[in-house]
């Protein structure tokens, strides 16, 4: 996803860096010109310290490697937030793939040619049930489960960020965390907040392209897609989304979804979760839940894009590639 701003009326503070092994971006309008970049750099250093895998002595490294079962705030908020909604999706979304991940090359290990008993030897690890908070400590059905928050951990971060710039009375802004986006307020001028969905590319190195521009006004919107993360072996295209329920990457044409919801932990939480789903068992999902919005990318009989948006998300969106 690609954040686009147009039509500034007054001068922005704006400032990028990098977080989460991604980037991050940050508008917003303050009379004061403030320029919080040190703090909120020192707050995405302190999330990664609890929920980044890539970080040995963060929280949850120590929860995966049996080092330590203690949890703090941020942590709890994100794994009570995952169970929620693995419980909702009947377990479409699962913090706990992890090892399934790995097997298959899209976390630390080269990938490895899995056969069905090699599945099944790493599903049995995998589950959200298999891992529960109790008095503020996680317990484990068995020490080689391992939660991984990348489906989940990003959106919360930008969360936290709005948070941070309204507690410090910013009210327009819009932060991007990595094509995972919350816009408040609005730009001076009545100008509404734009970001752009990019479509599908037929390669990891084609070039970016917009497929539909929304205004999200006071929302979040969080992208998951197949078609820039995978791996070819043998003719074959792996994608990084791994059903936890099969054990096996997704195989459907479902190239993209976008889910606008109140806050973007929750959006990246079900952008994820409909990735697996698939796009008709996530349209069925939609229609019982009007609390989100969605904007689904998907490849016809004949190859051909083609999009479905639910009736709310319609009202959002600006302009769109037909």
């Amino acid at each position: 996803m690609l954040s686009c701003n147009t039509g500034v009326y007054q001068e922005p503070v704006k400032f990028t860096g990098m977080a989460q092994g991604t980037y991050y971006a940050v508008t917003y309008f303050d009379n004061d010109q403030r320029d919080f970049q040190p703090q909120i750099d020192s707050l995405l250093d302190a999330f990664d310290m609890t929920a980044s895998t890539y970080k040995p002595g963060s929280v949850i490294s120590k929860i995966n490697d049996n080092s330590s079962d203690t949890t703090n705030k941020i942590f709890r908020d994100i794994f009570l937030t995952a169970d929620s909604i693995s419980r909702a999706t009947g377990g479409a979304f699962d913090v706990t793939v992890m090892p399934l991940v790995n097997a298959w090359g899209f976390g630390y290990q080269d990938p490895e040619k899995l056969d069905k008993n090699q599945v099944d030897s790493v599903l049995k690890y995998v589950g959200y049930e298999k891992v529960r908070l109790e008095d503020k400590k996680i317990r484990k059905d068995f020490p080689e489960v391992k939660i991984d928050f990348n489906s989940i951990a990003q959106g919360y971060s930008v969360d936290l960020i709005g948070r941070f710039l309204e507690d410090n009375d910013i009210s327009n802004f819009l932060v991007d965390v990595g094509g995972e986006v919350l816009a408040k307020g609005k730009k001076p001028g009545k100008g509404l907040w734009k970001v752009g969905i990019e479509k599908p590319a037929e390669e990891k190195s084609s070039p970016r392209s917009i497929k539909a521009v929304v205004s999200p006004k006071n929302r979040a919107l969080a992208t998951s897609g197949t078609y820039r993360k995978y791996y070819e072996r043998d003719g074959v295209r792996y994608s990084h989304t791994i059903d936890p329920k099969t054990g096996y990457p997704v195989a459907h044409t479902l190239l993209s979804v976008s889910v606008m919801a109140s806050n973007v932990m929750v959006a990246d939480a079900y952008a994820t979760a409909f990735m697996v789903m698939g796009l008709e068992e996530a349209k069925a999902f939609l229609k019982k839940n009007d609390t989100l919005e969605g904007y689904f990318i998907y490849s016809n009989k004949d190859g051909k894009l083609r999009t479905f948006a639910t009736p709310g998300m319609r009202r959002f969106i600006d302009t769109e590639e037909i």
